[in-house]
């Protein structure tokens, strides 16, 4: 049974359930970026949204590349988001997060604002003991294979084996499985035979990963 050092956690649709809405929210203030501050026309910026997701991983590296947009003002617009009126407190996830010995970190896309944003309203501030975000990593994004050396190399984390990553997308987890990490899709209804772990809620997660709850292993590198 493998025990694990750190793990990974993914934000958005990961740490809170995906159909309380926040996403589609962000996903409107993406595209009425596109459109206010673009003038890219309303009837073109979802298709390009899709596109620009499925090549560069986000679509903010698409619009970084395409139209030079500051990344700053882009992630500013896009999450001013009023997150009270779609979370709550999940005091399950805190308790399960609370049991764990290994080094829980917040690994996303997303700006340290709304990460943070997040956290407070899900009441995990005091579980959490990192978070590496868009802006950390120099905006290389998942699922480009060297967000995850860099998300390894900030969490100090120097044997991907010794990880576990927690995810709401399969094309997020398959390069983290090709660096060796144990990958988990937060997911109803996906499968994808290189997933090792599936779970529906997040806070199902040491149910479905026991050994989790055997404590890291030894600082050494495997």
């Amino acid at each position: 049974m493998t025990s694990y050092r750190t793990l990974l956690l993914d934000l958005d649709d990961t740490l809170y359930p995906s159909t309380c809405g926040l996403w589609q929210a962000i996903g409107d203030r993406i595209l009425a970026f596109m459109t206010e501050r673009l003038g890219i026309p309303a009837d073109k910026a979802d298709a390009l949204r899709a596109e620009y997701l499925h090549s560069y991983g986000t679509t903010l590296n698409g619009l970084r590349i395409h139209f030079q947009v500051d990344p700053y003002e882009y992630l500013t617009f896009v999450h001013e988001i009023p997150i009270d009126d779609f979370l709550q407190p999940d005091p399950k996830l805190r308790a399960m997060l609370a049991n764990l010995t290994q080094k829980r970190v917040v690994f996303t896309n997303s700006s340290h604002y709304h990460a943070e944003r997040v956290i407070l309203r899900l009441g995990i501030e005091n579980e959490i003991d990192q978070l590496i975000d868009i802006i950390a990593l120099d905006f290389t994004n998942k699922p480009e294979p060297e967000a995850y050396r860099k998300a390894l190399s900030l969490a100090g984390e120097q044997n991907p084996t010794a990880c576990i990553i927690v995810e709401d997308r399969v094309v997020n987890l398959i390069p983290a499985k090709s660096l060796g990490m144990t990958t988990v899709l937060v997911s109803d209804d996906q499968r994808h035979p290189q997933i090792d772990f599936y779970i529906n809620r997040i806070s199902e997660l040491t149910s479905v990963v026991p050994s989790l709850n055997d404590g890291p292993p030894s600082s050494e590198v495997g």
